[in-house]
């Protein structure tokens, strides 16, 4: 019981790749923070991958280290985004958390690209697309766009990082993500500070518009680069810097063509950034 406890902690954590049970806990209360609601569906996403996972016999090591958890932790505060939480929504859920289990274990058995959250992405996808079709009513309407004209920065900080896992509306969510980063690495906490920074210094001086800026969307696909490329060397530092740029410029992109991104604009530009440092290294 206590074992399992500290996976489905871990699987919290490892959506910001923080193989810590404390990290985990500590993100949980920033998403019960912003909605309880929330934070009860982000749990059902996670226990329900974890044990798709041990039901499938996959790995041991990857099921106890949150490995299988992450994606299903992102899947379950999706369904509570995007859809109108009742049984069919709920069903989705279930569908939903372990079929990203099954996708990160089709991206686990190769060595080519690693998965990161695109069975999240993959997921999600597959799931706005079906109800958009077969069910629209379960989709929550979209929310009116209120244009602001000033910034505000440590606002908009604060939320690049709790929208890593949609927690646009509480600042508290975002510095509990920080806290939670801190408590398991400290180089990594320096690296989600310049992830969720650089975006709005990039975005500033070339927006009227604030809306998006101050509602953390511009941010946190910058974040995840920044901690899954960055460690102590300055050589990693400069190519976290380009795949956080990368990111916000994928974002940007996809917010004005109105595609729902969610975090594949994290994963594309390290895709692309890992691509770059394997053809640099062969020089």
């Amino acid at each position: 019981m206590k074992e399992g406890l500290f996976i489905i902690a871990r699987g919290i954590g490892q959506v910001m790749f923080q193989n810590n049970a404390l990290s985990g806990l500590l993100m949980l209360a920033g998403i019960a923070c912003n909605s309880w609601i929330l934070a009860l569906l982000a749990l059902a996403g996670n226990i329900v991958s974890t044990l798709t996972a041990c039901l499938c016999k996959y790995s041991r090591e990857d099921i106890r280290n949150g490995l299988y958890g992450f994606n299903g932790t992102l899947v379950g505060i999706a369904i509570g985004v995007f859809m109108e939480i009742n049984i069919s929504s709920m069903f989705l859920l279930l569908f939903g958390s372990a079929l990203s289990s099954w996708i990160s274990r089709l991206f686990n058995g190769q060595k080519t690209v690693p998965g990161f959250t695109a069975p999240f992405i993959i997921t999600v996808w597959i799931l706005l697309l079906g109800n958009l079709y077969l069910f629209p009513t379960l989709l929550l309407p979209a929310t009116p766009h209120v244009s602001e004209a000033v910034a505000h920065l440590p606002k908009a900080f604060c939320l690049n990082i709790g929208q890593v896992m949609f927690q646009g509306g509480n600042i508290f969510a975002g510095l509990l993500f920080l806290i939670g980063i801190l408590v398991n690495s400290r180089i990594q906490t320096v690296y989600t500070v310049w992830g969720a920074l650089l975006p709005l210094l990039v975005a500033l001086p070339l927006t009227t518009d604030f809306s998006t800026f101050n509602a953390g969307l511009l941010g946190y696909n910058g974040v995840l680069c920044s901690i899954a490329l960055g460690n102590r060397t300055f050589k990693s530092t400069v190519w976290a810097t380009l795949s956080i740029l990368l990111s916000t410029g994928i974002q940007i992109m996809g917010i004005y063509a109105g595609i729902t991104t969610l975090t594949a604009p994290f994963v594309v530009a390290v895709w692309i950034t890992m691509g770059l440092q394997y053809l640099s290294s062969k020089k």
